[in-house]
């Protein structure tokens, strides 16, 4: 085998490592046509919870778009370090839909400015990576809050953020249900309104950007750095404890 050829305007680079864009394996991979697998987490465990009832209705609109839909209910959900570990049965449960997954959906009420505990706990029991396997790299997210009085998009942005950090593919859109206690009936169903509509022009944009993304996935997220990296290496750095 030919040793790697030096370009004298990057002799920083670990030309090993180093590979130029496969342009077969990101723009015609083999396709799989299996429905599109959605995980939905929402954040409040009230027995009339908007934010449930909103993702709800996001997993209705999903179905008809053709997609798989699994639902998460995070009670009995430890809160992370609380003397439990990823044995926990509610804890595997989570891990093993964050596998199964190739897009998420995640609603959070929005109290005190930020979105809940109930939500953050669920996102903070996925790790980055679990073992040798990483549960959410390269996959699709939408977000979705819910608030009690005006329209806010502080949930929302704090879960932009985590799901960056999650290393997902976040979706441009999204949904933001002001004064949510109007817009349910008794049946817990929504009502047809432009925030109703908004909430199926998140689901369709998910849905594409699934089915665009999730057979380049493991391409998309390749990282030069990585390649770099050993395998023992990058375990050690990514579960920290």
């Amino acid at each position: 085998m030919a040793e790697p050829v030096t370009d004298p305007s990057t002799p920083q680079m670990d030309e090993g490592c180093f590979t130029p864009i496969n342009h077969d394996r990101l723009m015609a991979p083999p396709v799989r046509t299996h429905p599109p697998r959605i995980l939905i987490l929402y954040g409040s465990l009230r027995s009339r919870s908007f934010s449930r009832l909103s993702a709800e209705e996001a997993g209705r609109i999903l179905t008809r778009l053709g997609a798989e839909v699994r639902s998460f209910n995070p009670s009995g959900l430890p809160l992370v370090d609380d003397g439990v570990d990823a044995t926990h049965p509610k804890v595997r449960e989570l891990r093993d839909l964050a596998a199964w997954c190739e897009g998420m959906v995640w609603s959070s009420p929005e109290r005190h400015g930020a979105m809940t505990g109930v939500m953050k706990t669920q996102i903070d029991w996925i790790p980055l990576s679990d073992g040798a396997i990483r549960p959410t790299q390269g996959k699709t997210l939408a977000v979705m809050q819910v608030s009690g009085g005006s329209q806010s998009f502080n949930a929302i942005n704090q879960m932009r953020i985590l799901g960056r950090w999650m290393r997902m593919l976040t979706v441009p859109n999204q949904s933001s249900v002001a004064k949510a206690f109007l817009e349910f009936d008794e049946a817990g169903r929504m009502k047809p309104s432009p925030y109703y509509d908004r909430i199926v022009d998140v689901m369709e944009e998910l849905v594409k950007f699934t089915l665009l993304t999730r057979d380049r996935a493991g391409y998309l997220v390749d990282r030069y750095s990585e390649r770099k990296e050993s395998a023992a290496h990058l375990s050690a750095r990514v579960n920290q404890r």
